[in-house]
């Protein structure tokens, strides 16, 4: 008679710095999209916990905001602040870092993974656009030789390649306890939480350079009525001139940002949406710590 193994269940932290293709490797890990995405540095601005459930494991993913130095203004130190405290009280630590790129703000999440006690290991992304793999195993000995990893497995998040071994050895860190979350949950983030980001990824997508930073989103209204989700989202901007370029001329950009999170809404929620969007001015938001945490950031 086989014995029955006893569950799994913990809480790994995905780090590293901005733009490197967290929120992507865990979209892929749940097999749907819970983190936005964009091609641009800070789009994850909030720790988001992604629950995995299979037969015997539930794997709890903490996405984090990108570590990184420089950043001068209120919002950088709490993004900073909220990523470096999820190394802590964790069971594993996914750093994923990009394909023969070592930055300095990699050096800067490499030490502060340094302090911690959980079993590093690094999923080298983005493998799939090396022309030259040959090029790779030099990059990955020269890993091995920064910090006692637990293992470093290149992978390609968008693609799905080898993101499963990643998930296999990660899993092995776990403890030996009962599942905390039902099998069927996600996350633990609100509707209104998941459809404020949703609105900010249109946003960060569509404008250009450093305009999608002097944003925030805030849910004003979220009701469910006659089969319908009414959401009201109030987009804050810091200067009356960011107003005008967020609503486009005629009103057209903002008509695309919210036709555009409204349909992503639909899919997620899986219900009808009507979406209405106001842009505000919210003076130096970004700069003002008691306006940050207003707005949600930080207090994970």
């Amino acid at each position: 008679m086989f014995e029955e193994k006893p569950p799994r269940c913990g809480y790994v932290a995905i780090v590293g710095r901005p733009n490197v293709g967290k929120s992507t490797l865990l979209n892929q890990i749940l097999g749907q999209k819970l983190c936005i995405t964009a091609h641009k540095p800070q789009t994850t601005r909030h720790r988001i916990l992604g629950i995995k459930s299979e037969i015997g494991i539930q794997t709890l993913y903490v996405d984090t905001p990108g570590i990184h130095g420089g950043g001068k203004r209120a919002l950088n130190r709490v993004l900073n602040r909220s990523a470096s405290s999820a190394v802590h009280d964790v069971d594993a630590i996914i750093f994923v870092v990009q394909a023969l790129i070592w930055s300095d703000n990699d050096q800067l999440v490499l030490d502060k993974l340094k302090k911690s006690e959980a079993p590093v290991f690094v999923a080298v992304n983005k493998v799939d656009e090396v022309p030259e793999k040959e090029l790779l195993f030099p990059f990955l000995q020269q890993l091995s030789e920064m910090h006692d990893f637990a293992q470093i497995i290149p992978i390609s998040a968008k693609k799905g390649s080898n993101v499963e071994h990643l998930e296999t050895a990660v899993n092995q860190m776990l403890p030996e306890q009962m599942p905390i979350y039902p099998e069927d949950q996600l996350t633990d983030r609100s509707e209104r939480f998941l459809a404020a980001e949703l609105v900010r990824e249109q946003l960060t997508r569509m404008l250009d350079q450093e305009l999608p930073y002097g944003l925030s989103v805030e849910i004003e209204r979220f009701k469910y009525e006659n089969n319908v989700n009414h959401i009201h989202a109030i987009i804050w901007v810091e200067r009356s001139g960011q107003k005008g370029i967020v609503i486009g001329k005629g009103g057209r950009q903002l008509k695309e940002v919210g036709t555009r999170a409204r349909k992503a809404m639909e899919k997620l929620f899986d219900n009808k949406v009507n979406l209405k969007l106001w842009v505000k001015i919210k003076q130096g938001w970004a700069d003002d710590e008691r306006a940050l945490h207003s707005l949600g950031y930080g207090v994970e």
